[in-house]
């Protein structure tokens, strides 16, 4: 049966905006298979044999030359060779270098020393260096670790004899000794702190008369006024940079990083990013021409390069640059749509008539390119797995810039001798080209290339500037890239491979490799290897495959739905009615349900109770597979799915990917575990002449009552588990989301679930009540408050029959410690994500934010100035970050809390509340302050933010407090310090405690 809605204003068009012909030409849907995509690259990136033993041999001079002379590296060279990322040491140094400079108070200073510092072996490295720099380090490193140990060592040696002195110097000098050794260290990989100061140092110590490009420091802004500030340091660096008399025949340019420049620079909100974006980069172009400064367009993540190239291509076709060719773009290797990207802006530069420079680099965010692939669930990843993968994506990208002459102007930034020996040798004579390497790194390799080439080889310095507080995301991808034991950086002066095997062509050892893919790195959809597959997501970066899941939901959100009672396997109709309607409008009819009578209900639990012999001796197997049989036919039907939990549950499109695949999830799980408890029986120990076995069977018939927050995801794991397990069910869902409920039982039945096994009951609390009162039950699984499970445990217990299970989750606060040492960008990011995600309706929701006082005043400004970012409207629009809460009664709850609050005076921030919500059921997310964790009198469901204030000595005490609120289902720690961390979680007691990331989203099987 269905019912027509009443002029349904819930389309889904909205998703289109991402869709674009240049989306679809980039869509990374069509680079899935690695080995195909390294195969088709070997040929362009081949060289004959003679040019394969004339680029080795050139590349392995200059690689012994380097290491003969490395007492000429540069200090950030030999930095890297002793403290690399293989070292216990190199990873405490970039642990205290990326937290200790912006740490206000002394305590946790001296805290996180001892957590780094402290019980590393730094007397194995004294002297090993050829670097004073270094050995100078070294010694103080290991003054102050053995300072802040707890060790009491009174060897004779010269270690000892320093420990003796540092103990007599006290823990304050120290951290001051330390706090300068990492400014020190700070500036090795920065020019500058202000771009005057890095004009300054490069006129003082010229790069050998080669120019720079300055890339301002400051990542993604956060709020409306750190793009602003961005944006003005970018215009003044452009006007200095301009005014400074040209030295050499490169000229200082400035690089520019588009996230910078806008809060929400993403695919999600590409109307504001074609605007604002355009806008501010069209502005700096016209003054960097003016001023004739070259401007670069950094590359960042790949979600980012389809909007990247967007703004790019406007801003680049803008009349007023016409005939200046210093507007340039810098192109990732690594990324596998790199030599798409390179036709791309080879067709742009034909059809507007002028060059591009390009400025050709493998890569910085492969970590998380990796990382945000597998928890996305993805085919595949937007980067090639393997190191040599990547440089013959960048070689064969040498080839098609050097055949783009006129076109593009090719920059080609690289450490790596043989790829610099490899352009050499390529390079048409009298293709302009220069090299682009990093200040600090790779200075050695160059005053080779130059000394030997025979020929001028022009090389610029990509020169950072800014102070230690913007230094953190640079100098953490930086240890990363160059860190790792693949880094030609850091193998450069490792002599345990010679430079003939540090050299040789990446091509022949692609092309020798049996798999192109690495074999260690788990492919996204098989994450959790050959036990279960994972749930497949899509890539909703993708504006293409935005443009055909659009057209899919709304394909099924035009079959208006209904829902009702299917006992055994029949559709039951005449009972009592009520419409479904969408909390973004309330007018919006989605479908009609009928609801289950006291009748139907008693009839429900005597068919399921019936039902249960025949069911639970039905083979685990055979159960299990109707289960991954389920799974399939959900993401068969992913987008009708998405549909209803965005229409009828107001989730939006992220949260409604998620909840299908989280239901995935559980099916595959449920499945595996089953099998592997209840498969065989197992033989248990006893005396001669027995066999004893244990068997697992089902219990008998469950009732299963899930919640409207997670209408698809924690219904079908309710319902699952116990079918699994060889129960029957009597499902009883929120009747806020009857309809979602009804469709996942129906692809239950589907998929191979009798009607005799899985019955299907909606109504409203009292029609639970009466399901619980039923004394042929087995047990109760039961999702949502407090009061209810306690209700539903009070009718277990008085029943007359065996006393059946009660497996209940019910609310509780949720909270996030954060202590001086946490980066206050990534607490807001987590916490912005923890408490807003799903308008705060999710179980696991950060409800309270516990900030040290000493970085309490920072953090709250750009908790709010992000906030102010965020879009609240209709969950069906792309843009929209922050949906309806679920229903008006849910609405008047929060609002009335908003009101105490405000006459409270603790309001912090507010988000405004556009036109046209008003027939919704919406909530402006709220931040307050509360004077101590006492003041917060329960867990208010929605979008609001508590805050807490406490003093650095004051921890143990709002541990416990948050402890006496009650069960929490998830806790945050955001530190720094290591120790600390893992203190925090072993007290509070929450079941999933998350360190330095957010609270939401935990993935079945992978976290508990």
């Amino acid at each position: 049966m269905s019912v027509a809605g009443r002029g349904d204003a819930t389309t889904f068009a909205g998703l289109r905006i991402a869709d674009s012909p240049l989306a679809r030409r980039l869509s990374p849907w069509t680079l899935k298979d690695e080995s195909r995509l390294v195969e088709a690259l070997l040929p362009e990136a081949r060289s004959d044999p003679a040019s394969i033993r004339a680029i080795e041999q050139t590349a392995a001079g200059w690689v012994e030359a380097v290491r003969t002379e490395r007492a000429g590296s540069g200090p950030l060279d030999a930095f890297l060779e002793t403290y690399d990322l293989s070292t216990e040491e190199g990873v405490g140094l970039m642990c205290v270098a990326e937290a200790l400079l912006r740490i206000p108070d002394a305590d946790t200073a001296d805290r996180l020393i001892a957590d780094r510092l402290a019980d590393k072996d730094w007397e194995r490295h004294l002297g090993e260096s050829h670097s004073l720099f270094v050995n100078a380090s070294t010694w103080g490193l290991m003054l102050s670790g053995r300072l802040v140990s707890q060790e009491t060592l009174h060897r004779r040696t010269p270690g000892g004899l320093l420990r003796g002195l540092a103990a007599r110097l006290g823990e304050p000098v120290v951290r001051t000794a330390i706090s300068r050794a990492m400014r020190i260290l700070a500036r090795q990989f920065v020019v500058g702190g202000t771009i005057h100061a890095a004009l300054q140092r490069v006129a003082d110590h010229p790069a050998g008369g080669n120019g720079y490009s300055f890339d301002m420091l400051g990542e993604a802004a956060l709020t409306a006024e750190d793009a602003a500030r961005y944006r003005q340091a970018y215009g003044r660096a452009i006007e200095v940079v301009g005014a400074a008399p040209a030295k050499g025949p490169l000229r200082h340019g400035v690089s520019v990083k588009l996230s910078a420049l806008s809060p929400r620079f993403e695919t999600f909100q590409v109307p504001r990013v074609t605007g604002e974006v355009v806008e501010a980069l069209r502005e700096l172009a016209l003054l960097a021409r003016e001023r004739n400064v070259p401007l670069t367009v950094d590359a960042e993540e790949a979600d980012r390069l389809v909007p990247t190239l967007a703004v790019f291509e406007a801003v680049y076709r803008d009349a007023g640059l016409a005939g200046w060719e210093g507007f340039g773009l810098a192109v990732q290797a690594y990324q596998r749509r790199a030599g798409e990207v390179l036709r791309f802006l080879v067709e742009l530069a034909g059809a507007v008539g002028r060059q591009i420079p390009v400025r050709l680099v493998k890569g910085a965010y492969w970590d998380t390119e990796i990382k945000r692939a597998q928890e996305r669930g993805l085919d595949s990843f937007p980067v090639f797995t393997r190191k040599v993968n990547t440089d013959v994506s960048y070689l064969a990208c040498v080839r098609r810039m050097c055949a783009a002459a006129g076109r593009l102007l090719p920059q080609f930034a690289t450490h790596n001798a043989h790829t610099i020996a490899y352009v050499l040798h390529h390079a048409p004579a009298g293709l302009s080209f220069e090299f682009q390497r990093l200040h600090g790194m790779g200075e050695a390799l160059y005053r080779q290339v130059a000394a030997r080439a025979g020929r001028r080889v022009p090389c610029r310095v990509y020169g950072p500037v800014g102070t230690h507080e913007d230094l953190l995301p640079y100098l953490v991808r930086r240890l990363l890239e160059n860190g790792a034991n693949t880094s030609f950086v850091h193998r450069v002066l490792h002599e345990e491979m010679t430079a003939v095997e540090l050299v040789r062509d990446p091509v022949a050892r692609a092309a020798a490799q049996g798999s192109k893919e690495n074999p260690r790195i788990a492919q996204p959809p098989v994450l959790f290897g050959a036990e279960r597959r994972n749930a497949a997501g899509l890539d909703l970066h993708d504006g293409a495959l935005l443009g055909e899941l659009a057209t899919a939901m709304e394909r099924t959100a035009r079959q208006h739905d209904s829902a009702a009672p299917v006992i055994d396997g029949e559709v039951l109709q005449g009972g009592e009615c009520w419409l479904s309607r969408n909390p973004a409008d309330r007018r919006v009819v989605l479908g009609r349900v009928t609801a289950a009578g006291p009748q139907q209900a008693d009839r429900a639990v005597a068919v399921a109770v019936d039902g249960f012999a025949v069911w639970n001796t039905t083979p685990v197997a055979q159960r299990a597979a109707a289960l991954n049989a389920a799974a399939d036919l959900f993401e068969a039907h992913r987008a009708e799915l998405m549909a209803l939990c965005i229409r009828e549950a107001g989730k939006c499109l992220t949260d409604a990917l998620a909840e299908v695949r989280e239901a995935v999830d559980f099916l595959r799980y449920y499945a595996v575990q089953a099998q592997q408890l209840m498969q065989s029986p197992v033989a248990l120990p006893g005396p001669a002449g027995e066999h004893n076995e244990l068997h697992l069977e089902g219990r008998g018939c469950f009732v299963c009552i899930s919640p409207w927050n997670f209408p698809l995801a924690i219904f079908t794991g309710q319902v699952a588990a116990a079918l699994v397990t060889g129960n029957t069910v009597v499902a009883k869902p929120a009747p806020q989301t009857a309809l979602i409920a009804a469709r996942a039982v129906a692809l239950l039945h589907r998929a191979g679930i009798p009607g005799s096994a899985l019955q299907f009951t909606p109504g409203d609390g009292a029609l639970g009540a009466r399901l619980v009162a039923n004394p042929r039950l087995a047990g109760v699984v039961f999702t949502g408050s407090t009061a209810s499970a306690r209700s539903i445990y009070r009718a277990l217990a008085a029943g007359q029959g065996p006393i059946p299970a009660l497996i209940a989750e019910t609310g509780g606060v949720n909270a996030m410690v954060v202590d001086s040492t946490a980066l206050p960008e990534q607490v807001v990011r987590d916490a912005v994500q923890s408490a807003f995600n799903a308008a705060g309706q999710r179980c696991s929701a950060l409800r309270l934010l516990l900030l040290q006082e000493e970085i309490a005043d920072p953090v709250v400004a750009l908790l709010s100035g992000h906030m102010a970012e965020l879009s609240l409207g209709d969950p069906a629009k792309l843009h929209t970050d922050v949906g309806p809460v679920i229903d008006s009664a849910a609405r008047e709850r929060l609002l009335g809390h908003r009101q105490r609050m405000h006459a409270a005076g603790r309001v912090l921030y507010e988000c405004p509340v556009p036109a046209g919500l008003e027939n919704g059921t919406f909530v402006a997310p709220l931040l307050v302050e509360l004077p101590g964790v006492a003041d917060l009198d329960g867990e208010h469901f929605g979008p609001i933010l508590h805050v807490v204030r406490f003093a650095a000595d004051e921890l143990d005490g709002m541990l416990e407090a948050v402890a006496s609120l009650g069960y929490g289902l998830t806790f945050g720690i955001q530190t720094r310090i290591e120790r600390r961390g893992r203190d925090i979680a072993r007290r509070v007691p929450a079941g999933n405690v998350y360190v330095n990331r957010n609270l939401i989203g935990a993935v079945v099987g992978s976290q508990p």
